[in-house]
């Protein structure tokens, strides 16, 4: 049973990093005077708490962002969270299943078009409506930012809040694939972009609300660049596999997070390896001497 909206726990801060206790879910979460979130009760070492589905009031109705689950509580509480607003459209931010998979659903129940980047990075899905970088849809501007996923967008309200998706989260840094479905170095670029923006608010897919944004940031980019130094220094001189060089800097790696770990690290070498600075060959890895 989800706790009243009373008892729902304040955000603590460490650094850059913002985090929260577990949400109530598939409750209304009243954001500002227009924005309402309801989170997906699907809880996991990727997802935190679960995924924050957005609903979003503009001139002719609302929109809702991620509707992520398709748990027919959660579709229903998306539906609630409007207040009886017609819903014009639901975007996606990048079409990974924790926020996909409600989408098709209840755009069947609306009637309403589902929305996203328009080259997929899912092969099942085609957007109804294929949006680009400068795009305004429902008073919404889309910022195409990928890294994450080759098919991340952000949304800009006109009062400056920022709908950040995966790209960027304050509970946690986010997983960077390697090619074709993410780079660290567009992932860098994207966060200049959006750095740029100067927003006040980043509402993300998972945790709770970032008002301290180029705090948030900076501590991100400086993340990267600390793990691209770590990377080197521990990269032996000798050719090395994927796995023995993420087995070598992770000692006690929890078992569920190995396979991000390992694209993380992959994206990070490919980035390296862009840079000069490691060498592949027959699938191994080595540094290059200065």
């Amino acid at each position: 049973m989800s706790a009243p909206l009373a008892e729902v726990a304040q955000p603590t801060r460490n650094g850059w990093r913002v985090s929260e206790p577990p949400p109530p879910y598939d409750v209304p979460l009243p954001e500002t005077p227009t924005i309402r979130r309801v989170v997906a009760n699907n809880p996991g070492p990727m997802t935190g708490n679960g995924t924050n589905s957005w609903v979003v009031e503009h001139a002719d109705g609302c929109v809702i962002i991620d509707p992520g689950s398709e748990a027919p509580e959660h579709l229903d509480a998306l539906v609630h969270a409007t207040g009886g607003r017609p819903v014009t459209h639901i975007i996606l931010t990048h079409t990974h299943r924790d926020h996909l998979e409600g989408a098709r659903p209840l755009g069947a129940r609306l009637g309403v078009p589902v929305c996203g980047f328009y080259q997929s990075e899912e092969p099942a899905f085609t957007p109804d409506i294929g949006l680009r970088d400068g795009d305004m849809i429902a008073g919404l501007r889309v910022l195409y930012t990928p890294g994450h996923a080759s098919d991340h967008i952000c949304l800009e309200t006109p009062e400056g809040i920022i709908f950040t998706g995966d790209h960027i989260m304050g509970w946690s840094t986010t997983m960077v694939p390697p090619a074709p479905y993410g780079s660290v170095r567009q992932f860098l670029d994207s966060m200049d972009y959006l750095r740029a923006r100067d927003s006040h608010l980043l509402l993300s897919a998972h945790g709770p609300a970032i008002t301290r944004v180029t705090e948030c940031i900076d501590g991100l980019v400086a993340h990267r660049h600390a793990r691209e130094k770590s990377i080197m220094a521990l990269l032996p001189a000798h050719p090395c596999t994927l796995d023995e060089i993420l087995d070598s800097m992770y000692h006690k790696l929890r078992p569920d997070l190995r396979r991000a770990a390992r694209l993380n690290l992959h994206a990070h070498l490919e980035k390296l390896h862009e840079d000069g600075r490691v060498s592949l060959r027959d699938d191994r890895w080595m540094k290059i001497a200065p």
